[in-house]
């Protein structure tokens, strides 16, 4: 089925102010979507940064070791050469320093992709709602004030 274009100029108000509504639902699902990935980046920032802060000295430290979200239990380091990194759905895998901060790494950047990405689609999608705005403006200034809404 082939696309049919519609111009902004030939839509009452009332088809406008459906479309500036659903392109405002757009922007909203996008920008969440842009905050969760920022959010995940920071994520993977900050464990880069825990690997990092591993040393022959932290050895033996006492830390709290996370079971769930909410719930740490202690304990102590015993191998600060190797760590266990979350490679998601719940699967866990055993890995020297330099693999997890290249795995951190790929994972940062593949995310800072996706964000230049989404940047530029929630750009356009702003541009979209305020050529809407414009011609909505434009038609209800045009029309008789007797039948303004």
């Amino acid at each position: 089925m082939a696309e049919q274009q519609v111009q902004l100029q030939d839509l009452d108000p009332a088809q406008l102010q459906e479309v500036k509504k659903q392109l405002d639902q757009e922007l909203d699902h996008l920008t969440n979507s842009y905050q969760q990935l920022k959010q995940a980046q920071s994520k993977f920032r900050a464990c880069a940064n825990d690997i990092n802060e591993l040393t022959p000295s932290s050895k033996g430290k006492q830390i709290l070791v996370p079971l769930t979200s909410s719930l740490y239990v202690p304990g102590k380091l015993t191998d600060v050469d190797n760590v266990v990194v979350d490679v998601g759905t719940g699967y866990y895998v055993k890995k020297t320093k330099s693999e997890a901060l290249a795995h951190y790494t790929t994972k940062t950047t593949f995310v800072q992709g996706n964000l230049e990405t989404l940047q530029k689609t929630i750009e356009r999608k702003q541009d979209n709602v305020q050529s809407v705005v414009g011609v909505l403006q434009m038609k209800l200034q045009q029309q008789p004030q007797g039948q303004a809404a």
